[in-house]
Formats: C-alpha cells, structure tokens, sequence
C-alpha cells in the first residue's frame, strides 16, 4: 500500500530555517506530482507549494514565494521543502501530497497524504 511519511518539523524562532522531508513507497514516484500543504488550528488546509513528477517546475504560494524551496530526488522517492526566513504565522501542520497534476494547489486533486509534521515559529 501507498505510504506518505513527513519529517523535520520542529520549534524555530522567527527568522530561522528548517527543512522538511517526505518519502513515498507503494508508488511510481517519479510519475506523480508533490506537493506540500499546510494546515493552522481553526484553518482550512492550503497550498504551499508543487513540483512536477520530473522536479524541472516548481510553484508556489505567493505567501512563501521567495522564502520556501521545493525539490525532490527521484532516485530516494524523496520530496523536500526548504524553509527560510520563518514567520510565526508559518505556524502549522505541514501534509506532503502526492497527485497526477501539476501545477495544482487543490487538496482535492492529491491522492496520497502523509500524517505530517509540526511547524512551530516562535516570534
């Protein structure tokens, strides 16, 4: 079966950096597009970032462009999210997704999830 699993998530002060990692099995990785969402207490999920299945396009949320770094390695099965410049309101649960389309930051278009994994920014 398909596995999603984040990791990396911790406590960071404004202005620091973390960097977020999501492995997949159970799947062709290399034939589906990441993405990563996010999540606040009494907020919807949103879209932070994608890249397509080849990891040669990226996009992002205007609220982190500029900040946040998508990227993989197809031969690890291995997404990762590159946090800079950290905002309190960064706070949140962050899902890495796996899904057939690129550009997308719709949860409804991601078939796979992880669990997660907490960000904390601390001001």
């Amino acid at each position: 079966q398909v596995q999603v699993v984040e990791s990396g998530g911790g406590l960071v002060q404004a202005g620091g950096s973390l960097r977020l990692s999501c492995t997949a099995s159970g799947l062709t990785f290399d034939s589906y597009a990441m993405g990563w969402f996010r999540q606040a207490p009494g907020k919807e999920r949103e879209g932070v970032s994608c890249i397509r299945w080849s990891g040669g396009s990226t996009y992002y949320a205007k609220s982190v462009k500029g900040r946040f770094t998508i990227s993989r390695d197809n031969a690890k099965n291995t997404l990762y999210l590159q946090l800079n410049s950290l905002k309190p309101e960064d706070t949140a649960m962050y899902y890495c997704a796996a899904g057939p389309f690129f550009p997308s930051l719709s949860t409804s278009q991601y078939n796979y999830w992880g669990q997660g994994t907490q960000v904390t920014v601390s001001s």
